[in-house]
């Protein structure tokens, strides 16, 4: 079965479980809103939901070009030194300790509730997985290659230029894969804490105004938008880093 197959034939799986769970409980509609509701409110209020889906997209976007362009850097910055190595390491492993609801309102405070306080929480959520991907396969380049470089004369700038970013090319695009999924948590999570704009202040705004709905509708928009977005990142990962020459 083809990706997009399987992607039809799991979304009509999940509708029907969803309805078959609404028939059978008899729940209300303010706590589960049927599949054929959400769906009407998705149409009905779709100026809505793209004004402020363009907001959470815009956010996302940023966050994780910074986001991996720092991790890239980053991660060939540690593989070259030994001290950064021993002194930064420690401290990404920290802040993955550190909860990112807690950051939040933190960065909300310093950076104000702008676009700037959502782009460093998706910056923040995906620089980890990028640069700890790209880093591990920096370092796992094939060292009769790099032994054969340093016969030749290569200094360690060419070493690293030549053979171990082209060689490291498909760890990085794993990262990215990853990035992708997770940068819209950091956006919506950023939202939540104090926002005007976005997918995360709609659904606050309509969980506190009971239109369960449309909080369905602006979570499912969401759902769609990160899928697409995994998609053309994996797409690209496919035409460019996961063949390096």
């Amino acid at each position: 079965m083809t990706g997009w197959r399987a992607g039809i034939a799991a979304t009509c799986l999940m509708l029907a479980l969803w309805q078959t769970v609404i028939w059978t409980t008899g729940v209300a509609r303010f706590i589960l809103p049927p599949p054929a509701l959400v769906a009407q409110t998705i149409w009905d209020s779709r100026a809505l939901l793209a004004e402020h889906a363009v907001i959470t997209m815009a956010e996302v976007l940023i966050g994780l070009i910074l986001g991996a362009a720092l991790g890239f850097v980053s991660a060939i910055g540690l593989v070259a030194s030994l001290t950064a190595r021993a002194l930064v390491r420690p401290i990404l492993v920290f802040s993955q300790s550190v909860p990112v609801f807690a950051l939040a309102p933190i960065l909300t405070l310093w950076l104000g509730f702008g676009l700037w306080s959502k782009i460093t929480m998706a910056l923040i959520i995906i620089y980890f997985p990028v640069t700890s991907s790209f880093f591990d396969a920096l370092m796992r380049t094939n060292r009769d290659w790099i032994g054969l470089a340093k016969v030749m004369g290569a200094s360690t700038a060419r070493i690293m230029w030549h053979i171990r970013v082209p060689a490291a090319l498909p760890g990085f695009a794993s990262g990215l894969r990853l990035a992708a999924v997770y940068a819209p948590i950091g956006a919506i999570i950023g939202e939540w804490v104090g926002a005007s704009k976005g997918l995360g202040y709609l659904m606050l705004l309509a969980n506190g105004r009971a239109k369960t709905d449309l909080m369905f509708a602006a979570l499912i928009v969401l759902a769609i938008l990160t899928i697409l977005l995994h998609a053309a990142v994996n797409k690209l990962c496919e035409r460019t880093l996961d063949r390096p020459e």
